[in-house]
This record gives C-alpha cells, sequence and structure tokens, in this order.
C-alpha cells in the first residue's frame, strides 16, 4: 500500500525537524509531505536545507487549507491512505503502523488517534478538555457514534475519504466537523489509544481568548453540515 503522511506545519521551526526525523525513523512504510503553510519563521528555510518532501503555499490558508492540500497530494499520486501529524510534535509516529494494521483489519474509514481511551501522556489544558468532551456529546447526539477525541489530529483515513476531503474541507478548525461529514454519509470511523506530547515548541491558534468563538463557529458548522 501507499501511504502518506501530511504534515502541516505553520511556524514551526522550533519542532519541524525532529518532527521529520521522528516519522522517518518510527513510520517507514510511510511517506509524508510538510505542507509549509506560508510560515513568517525559518520553517520553510529548514525544510530546504533539510531536502524535506515539502509544498510550499504561497498564501496562508489555515489549518484545513494546508491539510487539504496534503490530501489533493495524496488523491492526485495514487495514496492508499492518508494521515495527518501535525507539525508540533504532538503526535507519536510510533503508533501509525498499528492505527495502519487497524484500518485495514476493521475495514474503516478513519482511524483517530484518542488519548482519552487509556489517558495516558499529555491530556490537553482543563479548559480544552471541557470543549472536547462537549463536542463529544454534540456529535453523539447529531450521529449516535461516541469520539472521545473529536478534535485530535491525528487521523488516518483510506482512499475513499481521500477523495471526499481533497475535493471539500473545512477551512478553521476542521477536526470535529469533518467527522461528522463522513458519519452522515455512514462511513466507518473508529478509535484507538494513543499516547501524545506536549507541543515540541510554537504556539497553539487556540488561545484561551478565542476558545468561545471556537466553540460558538464550530457548533454552528457542525449543525449546518448534519442538515446540509
Amino acid at each position: 500500500m501507499k501511504n502518506l503522511i501530511i504534515i502541516p506545519a505553520y511556524n514551526e521551526q522550533e519542532s519541524i525537524e525532529k518532527t521529520v526525523e521522528d516519522i522517518k525513523a518510527n513510520a517507514p512504510s510511510f511517506d509524508y509531505i510538510v505542507v509549509n503553510d506560508c510560515s513568517k519563521d525559518n520553517t520553510g528555510k529548514i525544510c530546504k536545507e533539510k531536502k524535506y518532501n515539502v509544498i510550499n503555499l504561497p498564501v496562508n490558508l489555515g489549518i484545513g487549507g494546508a491539510v487539504q492540500t496534503g490530501y489533493r497530494y495524496a488523491w492526485k499520486n495514487g495514496y492508499e491512505t492518508a494521515v495527518q501529524v501535525d507539525g508540533d510534535g504532538q503526535h507519536d509516529p510510533k503508533f501509525l503502523e498499528m492505527m495502519l494494521t487497524y484500518l485495514e483489519k476493521e475495514n474503516a474509514d478513519m482511524v483517530i488517534g484518542s488519548r482519552f481511551i487509556t489517558k495516558e501522556g499529555f491530556q490537553s489544558s482543563g479548559l480544552r478538555r471541557v470543549g472536547i468532551r462537549y463536542f463529544t456529546w454534540l456529535i453523539h447526539l447529531l450521529t449516535g457514534k461516541t469520539i472521545t477525541d473529536p478534535t485530535s489530529g491525528l487521523r488516518m483515513v483510506n482512499r475513499s475519504v481521500i477523495q471526499q476531503y481533497a475535493s471539500c474541507y473545512p477551512k478553521d478548525y476542521p477536526e470535529p466537523e469533518s467527522v461528522v461529514t463522513i458519519l452522515k454519509e455512514r462511513k466507518r470511523v473508529e478509535e484507538v489509544p494513543v499516547i501524545m506530547r506536549e507541543r515540541a515548541g510554537g504556539v497553539s491558534s487556540i488561545s484561551p481568548m478565542k476558545s468561545v468563538y471556537y466553540m460558538i463557529k464550530v457548533t454552528l458548522a457542525i449543525l449546518m453540515e448534519k442538515i446540509r
């Protein structure tokens, strides 16, 4: 199988080298592509110097646009599976082989790496955990499916979902909305336990001041997606 790791990166100069080298050492059956989302720091320079596989976006598209770029690349180049691994070092590539085996064995369309099944490793902040539990409740209410970690970016998908996301993908805070999109189409979404790490560097795009906006915006997006 052709398997691709999509690494969206915006101002990740402190962590991008460690992230890519970790992938190369611990996920040898996967190719990778860094999507440099018009970073203002040295992310692009580091990728060029290290000769990493990279797409340099000419304008900043945000996390949704960067990830969709990766899915478009995966679809165009014939990859059968794709998985998002964030450029901040939080996602451990040692879990990717296990996720791939599970995806194939269970014939799933998406496998999400959840930090809340065994509750090991970095569990995020208290405020974010409240938001995550809220989205777990909302998604279950609308779809009947319980997703313990709906904001997890560590998500592996098969080729049918690659095609769908290459065509249409949410732009801002896309994880909960994009899960609802495929659940609505009765695609199979499963979770496996993983251990996540704290950010190796950089700053999260969701600050405490933006949390209320995030909750309202994603709630409305999920509701619109459900009734569309």
